[in-house]
This record gives structure tokens, sequence and C-alpha cells, in this order.
């Protein structure tokens, strides 16, 4: 009787299953990075969505739509969390040579000082990670993550392929 030889592991179910190991361990450390933000803004009297729109501008003022499109999210929610902002005087709206309509937001000073606030625990958690991961690893799953952003932003721009038929 001849020997059943099983059959070969399907390459389209192998990779189906790296992308949703990959999706779910996003999600997950999505969720772990937004409460470790959580505490280390409070003390600032921020919340983790002012600190990552603050965080955005403090280097260079930005429109809201570019913003949004550095961070991943709506300009709805960005627009929203900016006037906040502008309101508890941690941002302001400054004119934008480049576009009339499409204001800059900036930090002001006391926006500049809530961030300042929290560099001492974000440094203290960025050193406790990289004892916890190693230089090396910590240095290259920064690199594998951009890596897949960029990916998923070439992916995102282009139109999705047919699926092809199979025979049974």
């Amino acid at each position: 009787m001849p020997e059943h030889s099983p059959e070969p592991p399907d390459p389209t179910r192998a990779r189906q299953a790296l992308l949703s190991r990959t999706a779910l361990g996003v999600f997950r450390l999505n969720g772990q990075f937004l409460s470790l933000s959580e505490e280390l803004a409070r003390p600032a009297g921020l919340t983790a969505a002012w600190w990552q729109v603050l965080g955005a501008v403090v280097h260079e003022p930005l429109p809201v739509a570019g913003i949004a499109r550095e961070m991943g999210i709506t300009r709805q929610s960005v627009q929203r969390i900016a006037d906040l902002l502008a309101a508890k005087g941690l941002a302001e709206y400054v004119p934008n040579p480049a576009h009339r309509r499409a204001k800059l937001l900036r930090p002001t000073e006391a926006g500049r000082a809530a961030i300042a606030r929290i560099n001492p625990g974000h440094a203290s958690l960025a050193t406790r990670l990289a004892a916890e991961l190693g230089e090396t690893a910590f240095a290259e799953t920064a690199r594998v993550l951009e890596r897949l952003t960029a990916a998923l932003d070439t992916l995102n721009h282009e139109p999705p392929e047919e699926p092809t038929p199979t025979t049974t």
C-alpha cells in the first residue's frame, strides 16, 4: 500500500495567519501604548490624545490635516483635540503662509511645559524597555514597525488585487 504523504502547507493560508498574528499583536500593542501614554500624560494635565497632537507639532507647526496624516487618525479627531488644546491655552493657531484657510497648530509655552513634565517618565520608560529588550532588539523593533507602516502605506495606495480563482 503506498504511503500517503501529507499535503504541502498552503502558502496563502500561512500568510493569512501571519497577517492575523501581526494585526492582533499591533492591536494589543496599541492598547498597551495608550494605557502607558495615559499614565505618562496624566501628571502633566494631558490625555494621551492631547499629548499625541502636541507631540506632532512640538518641532514644527503643522495644519490639522498634516497632523492627521502623520498620526494615522482622522482629520476630525485631530481638529477636535486641536480646538480643545487651543481653548486650554496649550496650543494656538497661527497663519499658514502656504494656505490661507488651513492654519498651523503650534504649542504655546504652557503646552511645551506640559510636554517637558512628561519627559522624565518617558525617559524612564524608554530606559526600562531598552533594558528589557536589549538596545539592538529595541532599535530593530522600531525599524520593523517603520517598515510595516511604509509597506501598508504603499498597499493603501494600490488598487486591490483580484482574487486568484482556485480549481478543485
